[in-house]
C-alpha cells in the first residue's frame, strides 16, 4: 500500500489536532482536514468509523464557529 501526499497531510494535520486541540488549526487547514477525513474509508473497523464521525462533527462545528465570528 503506498503513502500518499494527502495520507501524509492528513496525518500530520490530525497529529497537530492531538497535540493542540482544533482551536490552533486556521480555516483552511480545518477545511482541507474535513475533507481528507471524510475521504478516509474506514468502514472495515467500527470503532474507527465512529471515531471519523465524532471528529468530522467537532471539525464541522469548529468550521462554523470560525464562519460565523466572520460576520460579527
Amino acid at each position: 500500500m503506498d503513502i500518499t501526499a494527502d495520507d501524509r497531510r492528513r496525518v500530520e494535520l490530525l497529529e497537530m489536532v492531538s497535540k493542540s486541540g482544533l482551536k490552533k488549526l486556521s480555516l483552511d487547514d480545518l477545511l482541507q482536514l474535513r475533507s481528507l477525513v471524510q475521504d478516509k474509508d474506514y468502514s472495515h473497523n467500527k470503532k474507527a468509523e465512529k471515531s471519523k464521525s465524532r471528529l468530522l462533527a467537532k471539525i464541522n462545528a469548529r468550521i462554523y464557529d470560525l464562519e460565523e465570528g466572520k460576520w460579527l
